[in-house]
């Protein structure tokens, strides 16, 4: 059942069992998870079943760290959620949103990788992916890469180390988030869904170890109470933190928040991009299809994207890496340097610096350093070489298609308690005070993936593919450097309250019946689009909810 909650008469307390703020991924996951049960179950939106301007004004906020999407523009503040920014084109009409289990790695406390570590392994969470699986309607569960490619029209790149491996991203539809589910949700008998209701106060008792009730507001209109047994905060990595800090009548530094952790430890996966891979010779351009766009296998759509093997993140210390191959062509070599300046080769610089001592006759003190980057680069050498033969002979526009590929970075974040989410003296429309984000990136975050990039380039011409041309210089984020709508961290697990807000259970730490889900309670982010990951946590949260209140 669907209620506006702006036709709810002023101070009114409604009373359920189970109270979700939040319509969006995880909220809806939840409360389909009781459809058909006993407990009622109010889910509280924000927005309406379309997007209005004034409403989407609460998410507003500053960007003081990293620069940053507008806060305003980052989330959707109506029934769906982000989900209703899922935008790729997955064919048949259809748009949707990358879908993968985060790795083995990812859960693992890593010793290079401050603040890693969950409660629990991925082999505990499979079950519940598996689940998320069928809810985002991606199955079969495998993401073994011999179920998913064409030896004959699409198969992986054969590298012959063991350094870089192909992975597989699925790709599931909204309409399900946007459409279906929110239809199954009004339909039922215990799930009421009120509209336009905003959530501006988490009250407890005294001692604020119980949430009593919720403080409902509505746009230029009235307030009511309302009142249940448990609630799941369920409205994403921001607007989360942001309600726990302005609950502080009790606990005046915020529920939870009584170690000073919520709101920090702000993750993203960074996107941006950088390098160019050439392939050895146009049939090695020809056999990518895994890679080179989105395209369906037995229903499913998936593409193929290249990622370094847990081997060598352990010895090399690095955080998590994936890079998809972006087929591009440019119609003549003698435009390759001007579309793509940031290329450069050691054994190029070398031989220049080599040619210009010789030329003034005193030879450099690291001499042998640039006769060893020549030999190693001989290839890059002769091609500069060649190049500038073939323009002093006037011969510089041939009609040769370059055929090459752009790297797509997106990468794990380490967790940095530093940036953070916090709150402003300016209010929004209804008094409440407005977000400051401060997204800060590390410069582990930023060599490692100079490192991915030096591997996978070794690894390419190790095979014979083909060699990557890197462009990140040092630990400066690359300027076209940005987040994905992926708010994670700031609500953080941990089994110790001194190390997290909440938590196996999504419990908030020394509070009895208020629960978190979405990706605010991932300690880590690895380098997979959040959302498989959010539903297999929400379907878990609700198996444990459901013992709790039936």
């Amino acid at each position: 059942m669907i209620v506006d909650a702006r036709s709810i008469p002023e101070n009114t307390t409604i009373e359920t069992d189970l109270c979700i703020v939040g319509a969006g991924t995880a909220g809806i996951t939840l409360a389909r998870e009781f459809i058909g049960h006993e407990p009622r179950v109010c889910l509280l939106e924000s927005g309406g079943l379309e997007p209005d301007q004034e409403t989407q004004g609460l998410y507003w906020g500053e960007n003081v760290g990293q620069p940053y999407f507008p806060l305003d523009t980052a989330r959707a503040r109506y029934f769906g959620g982000s989900s209703n920014r899922w935008i790729i084109a997955i064919g048949d009409n259809c748009v949707g949103a990358r879908m993968r289990p985060l790795d083995e790695i990812d859960f693992e406390e890593r010793d290079w990788v401050p603040y890693s570590g969950w409660p629990f392994s991925k082999s505990h969470l499979d079950p519940f992916y598996e689940s998320a699986q069928s809810i985002c309607k991606i199955e079969p569960f495998s993401y073994e890469v011999e179920d998913w490619e064409d030896p004959e029209k699409a198969a992986r790149l054969p590298f012959t180390g063991n350094r870089v491996k192909t992975i597989i991203f699925k790709f599931g539809s909204r309409d399900p988030f946007t459409i279906n589910y929110p239809e199954e949700i009004t339909r039922a008998d215990n799930i009421f869904t009120y509209l336009h209701a905003n959530v501006v106060e988490i009250e407890t008792n005294e001692t604020a170890k119980t949430v009593t009730r919720l403080r409902v507001a509505c746009l230029h209109g009235n307030s009511f109470w309302l009142s249940a047994k448990l609630f799941i905060l369920a409205a994403g990595g921001i607007e989360t933190p942001r309600l726990l800090l302005l609950s502080n009548k009790v606990q005046s530094s915020g529920l939870g928040n009584q170690n000073d952790l919520v709101g920090r430890f702000f993750i993203e996966h960074l996107h941006f991009w950088s390098g160019v891979y050439v392939p050895s010779n146009p049939e090695v351009f020809k056999s990518t299809g895994l890679y080179n766009s989105i395209h369906r296998v037995n229903g499913v759509p998936i593409i193929g994207k290249l990622a370094l093997t847990d081997k060598v993140l352990r010895r090399e210390k690095m955080v998590n890496h994936c890079v998809e191959l972006i087929p591009h062509i440019v119609l003549s070599e003698f435009f390759y340097p001007f579309l793509y300046p940031g290329i450069s080769s050691k054994g190029v610089t070398s031989f220049k610096v080599l040619r210009s001592a010789i030329r003034g006759g005193n030879m450099p003190d690291d001499f042998g350093k640039h006769l060893s980057n020549v030999i190693t680069g001989i290839d890059d050498v002769a091609i500069t070489a060649y190049r500038r033969v073939r323009r002093k002979l006037g011969n510089p526009f041939n009609k040769k298609r370059i055929r090459l590929f752009r790297l797509a970075h997106m990468s794990e974040q380490v967790p940095n308690p530093n940036s953070r989410v916090t709150l402003t003296e300016e209010r929004d429309s209804l008094s409440q005070n407005r977000v400051r984000l401060n997204w800060q990136v590390s410069p582990i975050d930023i060599l490692s993936a100079i490192r991915a990039q030096e591997i996978i380039d070794e690894e390419l011409r190790r095979a014979g593919l083909g060699r990557l041309y890197v462009q990140m210089k040092d630990e400066t984020p690359p300027s076209n450097l940005q987040g994905g709508y992926h708010h994670m961290g700031t609500t953080r697990m941990h089994i110790d309250h001194k190390k997290g807000v909440v938590d196996e259970n999504c419990q908030v730490h020394g509070i009895s019946n208020l629960f978190i889900a979405g990706p605010s309670v991932f300690p880590t982010g690895g380098y997979a689009n959040p959302v498989l990951t959010i539903v297999a946590l929400a379907v878990r949260l609700a198996d444990h909810i459901k013992k709790l209140v039936t």
